[in-house]
């Protein structure tokens, strides 16, 4: 697999306008085709590049796609966090609306490559994922989100309040802090950006739900039943508001199916994408 690059952002990307340019980690893999159509990769909360480990090569070698994996600001080896920066409620809103688009103009992306462009997002980045789909409904083909989230649930507070317990803790060298050192250059920057704007009251009024009504390109929306971020309720939102939707419920692989039930999740991701590209 192909090491990390990193490119670096012009300050008119809403982010950067507030720290100056930014610097992101990405990586190309998957098909070496240059006319293949493109998948953009979109990380958990407390995700990067290292961290999705072998998944989007393998799922892009079996679909025939090339695909793009970056860590965002605040994550990975990209531009950390300021210590004293906190992420405004819409933060989710302005990684789809200004740093993803930045980072694909900065790329060197074309139009028409954006056209066949698919998103591939997970958690948080299934978030993000939905809401750029709704605010570029023509500079991507389609998007697979995988537990995404479109409002808070109490479930997700209080997981997350857990997570925060167990990245604090300091038994021992097996520490979730320690663990996701390994995958952030400044792991605070990670942790504590993710972490204190999902506990900020303010958050629990975040809804998504409107915004993403809109969304004209095919989009799977799957999560599995014993996810301990979500409810299916986030799903069956995502299918209420945008009609044409399929949703698609896992029995089993928690927060984290393309770890836990990657055969499954393949096969369906396999099958939605191939009937839509066929449909080009």
């Amino acid at each position: 697999m192909n090491s990390s690059e990193f490119a670096v952002l012009p300050a008119s990307a809403n982010l950067a306008a507030r720290r100056g340019t930014l610097t992101i980690e990405y990586r190309r893999v998957g098909v070496r085709d240059p006319h293949a159509p493109l998948a953009v990769f979109l990380h958990e909360g407390l995700g990067s590049i290292a961290m999705w480990k072998d998944w989007p090569h393998e799922l892009c070698e079996r679909l025939g796609l090339r695909g793009l994996l970056y860590s965002r600001p605040g994550y990975g080896r990209s531009t950390p966090r300021a210590p004293a920066e906190k992420w405004p409620v819409d933060f989710m809103s302005e990684q789809a609306r200004d740093v993803l688009p930045a980072l694909l103009d900065t790329l060197g992306v074309s139009e028409a490559e954006r056209a066949r462009m698919w998103l591939i997002g997970h958690s948080d980045g299934a978030s993000i994922a939905l809401l750029y789909a709704a605010f570029y409904p023509h500079a991507l083909a389609g998007a697979v989100v995988i537990a995404p989230h479109v409002f808070v649930e109490t479930i997700s507070v209080t997981s997350i309040a857990e997570t925060k317990r167990a990245y604090e803790a300091t038994d021992s060298q097996s520490t979730l802090r320690a663990k996701l050192a390994r995958y952030h250059d400044d792991v605070d920057s990670a942790f504590y950006g993710w972490n204190d704007i999902w506990l900020d009251p303010t958050f629990r009024a975040w809804n998504i739900v409107e915004i993403i009504a809109p969304i004209t390109v095919p989009l799977l929306a799957i999560q599995a039943r014993d996810d301990q971020y979500g409810t299916l309720a986030q799903i069956e939102a995502i299918g209420e508001a945008v009609a044409h939707a399929e949703v698609l419920t896992l029995d089993s692989g928690g927060h984290s199916p393309h770890r836990d039930a990657r055969a499954t999740l393949d096969d369906a991701i396999e099958r939605f994408v191939r009937i839509h590209m066929g449909a080009e």
